[in-house]
Parts: structure tokens; C-alpha cells; sequence
């Protein structure tokens, strides 16, 4: 342990056996980066669909397209609330916990 100016500066993690590593925790990082970003643009296409139909102003074409866009916004939301439920299906028969792919933060070396 080193002080400085700034303060206390500590070691990282001093045995990689405290460290959460392996095949869940690389599975589960990347359905949460997937299930983010696709929640996001879920989000902002949703947002956006919305917007074009208020603006529509009776244009018939423009209040379909947005219409379908919301469907089809809120039927990919209804996917990743399946896949998540699959996920969990999966994670319990592989791993004996439903929790173990789907817990909801990143890990990696140091992040404990």
C-alpha cells in the first residue's frame, strides 16, 4: 500500500480464486450488454415511432408506418422478456441456479 498526494492507492486483487471467472460470468456479460442494448434502441425506435405518429397530421401512410414501428418496437420487447425467461430456463439446468447467467452486473478482474 502506497500514499501519495492524492491518497491511498490500493493493489488490485492479490489472488485471481476471489475473482468471479468462467464460462457463466463470460455468458452472463454479454446478455446483459445485449439485453441493454437492445432494450435501448427498443426505447428510442419506440420514442421515435411515437414522435412520427403525432406528426403524421392525418397523412394516412405516415400513421401506418409509425403504427407498425410501434408494433414492432413493443414485440421486440416482448422477445427479450422471452429470451430472458429462456435464459433463465437454461442457466438452471446448466448451472442449478436460475440466477447464474442472468445476474444484472458486469464482472471481471478487480471489480469486486
Amino acid at each position: 500500500m502506497a500514499t501519495s498526494t492524492f491518497g491511498t492507492i490500493n493493489p488490485p486483487v492479490k489472488n485471481m480464486q476471489s475473482v468471479a471467472t468462467g464460462l457463466p460470468t463470460l455468458i452472463t456479460n454479454v446478455i446483459t450488454i445485449i439485453f441493454a442494448a437492445a432494450g435501448l434502441f427498443a426505447f428510442f425506435n419506440l420514442m421515435i415511432a411515437g414522435f412520427s405518429y403525432i406528426t403524421a397530421a392525418g397523412d394516412t401512410k405516415k400513421i401506418e408506418a409509425a403504427t407498425a414501428s410501434i408494433n414492432m418496437s413493443l414485440i421486440g420487447l416482448v422477445v427479450m422478456v422471452a429470451a430472458a425467461a429462456v435464459t433463465g430456463i437454461v442457466s438452471y439446468l446448466l448451472f442449478g441456479s436460475a440466477t447464474a447467467i442472468l445476474s444484472p452486473s458486469i464482472t471481471g478482474p478487480g471489480s469486486l
